[in-house]
């Protein structure tokens, strides 16, 4: 299987490349079968890089301890010396930022698809957070770790930055997270709990439906209320303004962001 899967990216050629990360890089492969995969070949520009060996215990660990369908399913693990990589299944429609920075796509992402996302993403979190043995804290949720598929349905993926919430102890790490999506206490504070989620889905949900990260407007949360900060944000102008039914439904996910 090792072999099949070297073969299939072609040793690992800058041509089957179909993301960056922080902690790797992320490969589309096409087995003899015809099945399409994903591979996050993690960096190893040192043997023993203890931040990439941690991403990469972290991200197996939560992959193997979840199971829910707006969860990326990873298959698959090697931890080679010359080799460390993840076997993901293949998201066909890529990820959230791409899409909403896609003027010719953007039109087919309705505000009723942007609503099912905006599900899917708290559906995952809730898991996470809810349902597991210990509470897992994703830490580094943006658009750019949401991935759709080809009928706009949500995969959380990324799960290198994962921390496994202890009862009863402190829960101090490095900072880990992209800017502009993490929770302002973590930065200070570098203390991980649940809130840090919560937090960077209320930014990806205002993304969605501003079709732009929210930017200076999150300066402002701290001094105005949920229906002054509605009546300041701008949906997204590319699309029809919604009515009815979907109106209500779009209202009510900003104030809930």
């Amino acid at each position: 299987m090792y072999e099949t899967i070297i073969d299939a990216v072609d040793d690992f050629d800058s041509k089957r490349i179909i993301g960056v990360g922080g902690c790797g890089t992320v490969y589309r492969a096409e087995l003899p079968t015809g099945e399409h995969f994903a591979i996050k070949k993690f960096n190893t520009r040192e043997p023993d890089d203890l931040v990439d060996s941690k991403s990469f215990e972290n991200e197996i660990r939560a992959l193997t301890e979840t199971r829910h369908h707006n969860i990326v399913r990873l298959y698959v693990f090697c931890s080679h010396p010359r080799h460390m990589f993840l076997v993901y299944e293949f998201i066909d429609g890529g990820s959230l930022r791409n899409l909403l920075n896609d003027g010719e796509k953007i039109q087919e992402f309705d505000w009723c698809k942007r609503a099912n996302v905006i599900k899917g993403v708290a559906d995952a979190l809730s898991y996470m957070l809810h349902d597991c043995l210990e509470p897992i804290v994703h830490g580094d949720l943006s658009s750019s770790n949401v991935l759709l598929d080809s009928e706009y349905f949500a995969h959380l993926s990324d799960f290198g930055t994962t921390k496994f919430l202890k009862q009863g102890s402190s829960n101090w790490t490095s900072f880990a997270g992209t800017f502009g999506y993490t929770a302002p206490e973590l930065a200070y504070s570098l203390e991980v709990n649940e809130k840090c989620d919560v937090y960077s889905f209320g930014i990806v949900t205002l993304e969605v439906m501003m079709g732009k990260h929210p930017g200076d407007l999150i300066s402002l949360m701290s001094r105005s209320n949920a229906e002054e900060l509605a009546k300041m944000l701008v949906l997204d102008e590319r699309l029809q303004r919604p009515r009815d039914h979907v109106a209500k439904v779009v209202n009510f996910c900003v104030e809930f962001a």
